[in-house]
């Protein structure tokens, strides 16, 4: 019985044993499409939802629900077994028709669509709108908005179909409240952050996007600020930490900076290891522009670097590459720094890749690199080349890359860029005591149609000038590194307020630049222009009645003519200048030869800019003469953001020919001279008419040196752009070398000349028919301050001046008062204005 018992027991046990291997073999067999049962599907292929679970086994059914969750296309998905059957259950997510944006006025629809996940004909997912809307926050963080509210909402349709909305609530501007520093020592945060394009809110926030948080731009201002340590010799310098949070409460960001500025270096000692054997190490060592005892400037260091291989590949070393070294002396605060020149490894260049450009054409980014491909790689060039792409200002940012090529010795370089935009639109105005209120419209473009050309439009009108130019460059003629271009203008000037004529100049200008060096280039220049000169004769302006009386104004001789010098009480011209009405062409040929080491063209603190302009007009025309004009600055930073600048500026001009120097062709200076003197405001003066202000007739010859200091207004924002300055003028204008005697009447009489004394006015009862010129060399200088706006309604000046030393004139034995003294002007305002 037991036995039989134990019989029972074991063939149950086996049976289930048996029940569970079947079952457990039957578990795992794969799922094959006839047995696999799609329900739910309305728009997705049965076929495509079974190609998901074909194949798979029971372990794999739950990740094959996950693949189906993954497409997007179903917002649930389940997965059973049903005999032998499989059994997919699915709930399709609805299509989206179309993707709409509302209460989006700061930020267009075209910038907001390329971001979203949610895109018309796509299967709306709410995990994908809640990422979109996270996007669309951090799209208006990043253009000044950071309060930025979005709030989406689905509209349903028929079909399945949805659209999807995002309603934007773009609250007020959040820029930057504050730019922080912690760790400087040596530069104050007013000095650093004045280096950075960021800058913090103001009131003047409406009229800029500078202090709009982007932290690429905060990338690019790191990169700007340890350039600038790395200049000054503070070798050890790194960023520690840059940190920047959004306060909600006060509706902005604040940017902190911890630096580590090391100490100051200097130059040691400079060595050359040239291992190049028949190259003389003399002639790389005039390369190298670094000096003992400078403060250390890894700029030129990098200078240094170009000019040596660049003179290495001249004399055939393609492959030779020039490495520094630096061997710091804490101690001393000093690094040696030597320059080792040898053999580099054969390796060429196999393909230079730009990527990025969708603007700029190919050629203008590679025609920047010295480099092509099959040539020897050259990373010092590369790197120059980088430097040459980001001063273009045509990228928002530049990166050169390079990869293994096909072969061990074979290079792949990369370019990639990001274009930005390069044209504007600007309507200014301004106020200058010269031309009184002055307004332009102008259109410029520096990458025209992504060539790299230089191209403006502008038309000016003011109170006392109207004009309009046109300027076109194109910055690689030829495929080479010469600047041509062309210029054509036209500009009318209402002299009255400080002379007796109306101008009108009209003509076109060839250039050509040419670079012989970074800091040093020449352009060759022809000029072709049209004067016209008219002397006003109105009541108003009676500046030609002794001449050409005016009825029933001027006082008349029994014989018809006018009374003088009644007719000259009201201001008459020069006869020099009436002889000069009319119109005259020049035709000018010269050459600008210009030097410049400035550490910044717009606002320089360091460095020298001079150039020196000789002309020779007379190849055809009326006019003919040689000129020679120079001018010359030298910007040092005394201390802190306090800039000293000494400046000397000279010229002469000499007629030749039959008739001479034309009057118009001589210097005529004021303020741009000597500050405190208005235009045309120095110089010779012709005294024959008795005009109170005298005629300005023009010099030869002019000198002048001026000193000023700059420094920042404290307590002002550093983005306002307010700066002061103090300075002092000094300087002459003389000789004039134009014609002196005119037959006016053309009677073969010159009426007012006394061969003894020269022109008179005394006694004199007629029109004077020469020029009586008091034409003093005295040194003219004066002392002043001055406000300087860099607003971003454009640059400003104003000027006050007084006049330590100046030229009172003679007296007149007819009216007994001086005349052909200076003109004085104390207060100048110039300036002009964007918005």
């Amino acid at each position: 019985m037991k036995l039989t018992m134990m019989g029972r027991r074991s063939s149950a046990w086996i049976a289930t044993v048996a029940a569970a291997f079947v079952a457990a073999v039957t578990l795992v067999q794969p799922a094959f499409a006839q047995q696999i049962v799609v329900r739910g599907n309305q728009r997705v292929d049965a076929e495509t939802i079974r190609s998901y679970v074909t194949g798979t086994g029971a372990g794999s059914l739950e990740e094959a629900r996950r693949g189906l969750l993954q497409t997007g296309m179903f917002s649930d998905v389940r997965i059973a077994r049903s005999g032998s059957q499989v059994v997919v259950s699915v709930s399709e997510n609805r299509i989206i028709n179309r993707v709409f944006f509302e209460g989006n006025r700061k930020v267009e629809r075209a910038t907001l669509e390329p971001e979203m996940q949610s895109k018309a004909r796509g299967a709306y997912n709410p995990a994908a709108v809640e990422a979109d809307v996270e996007r669309i926050r951090q799209i208006y963080q990043r253009t000044g908005r950071g309060l930025a509210t979005v709030t989406p909402r689905i509209v349903d349709l028929p079909n399945g179909r949805v659209d999807v909305v995002f309603t934007i609530n773009e609250g007020s501007k959040t820029g930057i409240l504050s730019i922080n520093f912690v760790g400087n020592r040596h530069y104050s945060g007013y000095r650093l952050r004045d280096l950075m394009n960021s800058s913090e809110m103001n009131f003047l926030s409406f009229l800029k996007t500078s202090d709009v948080y982007d932290p690429d731009r905060l990338s690019a201002d790191q990169e700007l600020i340890r350039r600038f340590y790395l200049k000054n010799g503070f070798a050890d310098f790194r960023f520690v930490s840059t940190d920047a949070q959004f306060d909600a409460a006060r509706g902005g960001w604040i940017i902190t900076m911890t630096v580590e500025e090391g100490e100051q270096y200097r130059v040691g000692a400079v060595q050359l290891d040239s291992r190049l054997g028949d190259v003389d190490p003399e002639v790389l060592r005039r390369r190298i522009r670094t000096v003992a005892g400078q403060v250390y400037n890894a700029e030129a260091v990098e200078r240094s670097l170009t000019d040596v291989t660049t003179e290495v590949a001249r004399r055939g070393y393609a492959f030779a590459q020039v490495r520094p070294t630096g061997m710091r002396d804490p101690a001393t605060r000093t690094i040696n720094i030597g320059y080792v020149v040898e053999e580099g490894p054969r390796v060429y260049i196999e393909r230079i890749n730009v990527r990025g450009n969708t603007r700029t054409r190919d050629h203008v980014i590679r025609r920047e690199i010295d480099l092509g491909e099959g040539d020897a790689y050259n990373k010092v060039l590369l790197d120059r080349a980088e430097r040459r792409l980001n001063s273009l200002g045509y990228f928002k940012r530049v990166r050169i890359t390079n990869e293994p090529g096909t072969a061990p010795d074979r290079v792949v370089v990369n370019i990639d860029v990001e274009d930005q935009p390069t044209g504007s639109f600007s309507i200014a105005g301004g106020y200058s005591t010269a031309d009184g209120v002055i307004g332009e419209v102008s259109v410029s473009e520096s990458n025209f149609l992504g060539r790299g050309q230089f191209v403006r439009l502008a038309g000016t009108w003011g109170q006392r000038s109207q004009g309009v130019d046109f300027s076109f460059t194109e910055p690689y003629f030829l495929g080479y590194r010469m600047a041509a271009g062309f210029d054509l203008f036209s500009k009318y000037t209402d002299n009255t307020r400080y002379a007796r004529y109306e101008s009108r100049v009209t003509g076109g200008q060839l250039r050509l630049g040419l670079p012989v060096t970074e800091e040093f280039g020449f352009t060759l220049r022809y000029s072709l222009y049209q004067t016209e000169l008219k002397i006003p004769n109105t009541i108003k302006q009676p500046y030609n009645d002794c001449a050409i009386p005016i009825p029933g104004y001027t006082a008349l001789n029994p014989n018809g003519t006018a009374t003088y010098p009644t007719c000259a009480i009201d201001g008459e011209t020069s006869v020099a200048l009436k002889e000069a009405a009319g119109k005259t062409l020049t035709s000018l040929a010269g050459v600008t030869f210009a030097y410049s080491t400035l550490d910044n063209g717009k606002n320089p603190k360091n460095g020298i800019y001079a150039e020196l302009k000789p002309d020779i007009a007379g190849l055809g025309g009326d006019s003919k003469f040689f000129r020679v004009a120079g001018d010359a600055r030298y910007y040092h930073e005394l201390f802190d953001d306090v800039v000293g600048v000494a400046r000397i500026q000279g010229g002469h001009i000499a007629g030749f020919g039959d008739n001479g120097l034309r009057v118009m062709d001589h210097f005529f200076l004021g303020p741009t001279l000597v500050r405190g003197f208005e235009s045309a405001g120095i110089g010779p003066r012709d005294i024959s008419t008795g005009d109170a202000r005298g005629n300005a007739i023009g010099g030869s010859t002019y000198a002048g040196a001026s000193v000023e200091v700059q420094f920042p207004i404290w307590g002002l924002p550093r983005d306002l752009g307010l700066k002061g300055a103090l300075f002092a003028d000094a300087g002459t204008l003389f000789g004039y070398k134009g014609k002196r005697f005119f037959d006016v009447n053309q009677d073969a009489i010159i009426s007012g000349f006394a061969p003894a004394t020269g022109c008179s006015t005394v006694g004199v009862s007629v029109i004077p028919e020469c020029v009586n010129v008091f034409d003093s060399k005295m040194i003219r200088s004066s002392v002043g301050a001055s406000i300087l706006w860099n607003s971003p309604l454009g640059p400003i000046r104003f000027d006050y001046a007084f006049a330590l030393t100046k030229e009172d004139g003679v007296i007149d034995p007819n009216s007994g008062v001086k005349i052909g003294g200076d003109r004085t002007q104390a207060f100048r305002f110039s300036g002009g204005s964007r918005f």
